[in-house]
């Protein structure tokens, strides 16, 4: 199914990093655990000093790896971050890396959306290469239309806007929402601001939903407020724990 189908259903949820409650998050682990229990799963791209596009989350890898020194992903080349466990800060059960391929081609297999975010990682690619490398990847796999693309450096969605137009793109947003927001999204070729949810209230939402613009809210872990947003027109959260609605 296409994003743009997708959004056609109310209520979606999205596995944050894979449901990152319950399982390391932005492994195969947490892709494997949310099958059957979202309608999308959202996950992290950066690059390695060699330039593999590798899913992680943070700017360094001390939170969610074994390494002890605050070294940024960049900094390693693939193999180097092939030899890290991924898994045994949560659980003390090892994972290994995810990188954009393995989860592209495990989302081709079991028909599952995911929302990939590009990190920034500007002070070390060139934009329009970082772009390239994850495109190359989704058209490689034929899933262009099962891709929503999304990212805080909206310069990376301005590059997609001109080389994969067939591509869906979301605006990451958190403290506040561009000036002109709906004609900043229309020229930006976007079709949905991820917003956070200190932003999320009835009159953006409603203002957006009107535009036939889609929203999409994290990181929304109690229902209660997820019923509210939902209720305002929302089209997604963004989720660490499991939900059903």
């Amino acid at each position: 199914m296409s994003f743009l189908e997708l959004f056609k259903s109310p209520s979606l949820i999205a596995a944050h990093r894979g449901f990152s409650h319950f399982n390391p998050e932005n492994t195969l682990r947490a892709l494997q655990f949310s099958l059957g229990r979202c309608d999308f799963v959202e996950i992290d791209v950066q690059l390695s000093s060699d330039k593999k596009a590798v899913i992680f989350h943070d700017e360094t890898l001390q939170r969610t790896t074994n390494m002890d020194k605050p070294l940024k992903v960049y900094e390693l080349s693939y193999k180097e971050l092939s030899r890290l466990d991924y898994g045994s800060w949560f659980d003390g059960i090892y994972e290994p890396m995810l990188d954009l391929g393995t989860a592209l081609e495990f989302a081709k297999k079991h028909k599952m959306p995911l929302n990939i975010e590009l990190k920034d990682i500007s002070e070390f690619c060139p934009d329009a290469e970082f772009v390239s490398i994850v495109l190359d990847l989704v058209k490689s796999y034929e899933l262009q239309e099962e891709v929503l693309l999304s990212s805080f450096r909206h310069e990376y969605l301005a590059l997609i806007k001109d080389m994969q137009t067939n591509i869906s793109t979301a605006i990451l947003v958190e403290d506040s929402l561009p000036k002109n927001h709906i004609e900043y999204l229309a020229s930006l070729n976007a079709k949905a601001y991820n917003i956070s949810d200190e932003l999320a209230d009835a009159k953006v939402i409603k203002s957006l939903r009107e535009s036939a613009i889609f929203v999409n809210v994290y990181t929304i872990n109690d229902e209660k407020r997820a019923k509210e947003l939902f209720s305002m027109g929302v089209n997604a959260i963004f989720s660490d724990k499991l939900m059903k609605f």
